[in-house]
């Protein structure tokens, strides 16, 4: 079993209250939008740390994460994007290949909104964090922590952080 901590749209706003929630995972995933790179250094000095860049990101970021990253944990196969749509509305950068080359777990930030969903139609979990940052026009900031065994993504839960 794998224990993630997942979050998006950090926008350069990192606090101890994250890195809590974040004790008891094994790796930690952040969605893109870091907002700056001392956000990704914190978090990886606390956890083992994949990521994506977002569309603030600058070139430290961008040098140093991917836009898009496809990997296995476990036995499921992930792709992490940061501007990626959702079921029914995917991304035009996207589509094609989540259609011809669905992963079982898709994950993508950008919207600010905490967004658990299954797409029937290509057999995938779409998982959208929310925005974990202070800027931006959102109200609750929010983080998810799920678990992988295996083939199987179980244990989801959606944390509202303190203001």
């Amino acid at each position: 079993m794998t224990r993630i901590g997942l979050l998006s749209d950090t926008h350069s706003y990192l606090d101890d209250n994250i890195l809590k929630h974040f004790d008891n995972v094994d790796e930690i995933w952040h969605a893109g939008d870091f907002g700056d790179i001392s956000v990704a250094d914190r978090l990886a000095a606390h956890k083992p740390l994949r990521g994506v860049y977002g569309n603030i990101d600058a070139a430290d970021v961008r040098q140093t994460f991917p836009e898009h990253l496809r990997f296995k944990i476990e036995d499921v196969d992930v792709w992490m994007t940061h501007i990626g749509g959702y079921p029914g509305r995917y991304h035009p950068a996207i589509r094609n290949e989540i259609y011809t080359k669905p992963p079982k777990l898709f994950i993508c930030g950008h919207s600010h909104i905490l967004k658990v969903m299954y797409d029937e139609q290509i057999k995938c979990l779409h998982i959208n964090p929310g925005a974990a940052g202070k800027h931006g026009w959102h109200k609750v900031r929010t983080l998810i922590k799920f678990c992988v065994t295996d083939d199987k993504i179980h244990n989801l839960e959606a944390v509202e952080l303190l203001k």
